[in-house]
């Protein structure tokens, strides 16, 4: 198999360095422009268990 040259190497860890500022930016972005909760709503969660029957 032919080994790849280094400018290979450095334009590929550019762009996954990209891809990955990029997809935790928009993560950020995402969780700022959540509605404000408010209290009530946040205590009155419930969460369901699973019952596993084994």
């Amino acid at each position: 198999m032919p080994q790849m040259s280094p400018l290979w190497w450095l334009m590929m860890f550019i762009i996954f360095s990209i891809t990955l500022i990029l997809f935790t930016i928009l993560n950020y972005f995402m969780i700022i422009n959540l509605p404000p909760s408010s209290d009530d709503t946040s205590s009155s969660l419930q969460f369901k268990s699973m019952n596993w029957s084994w």
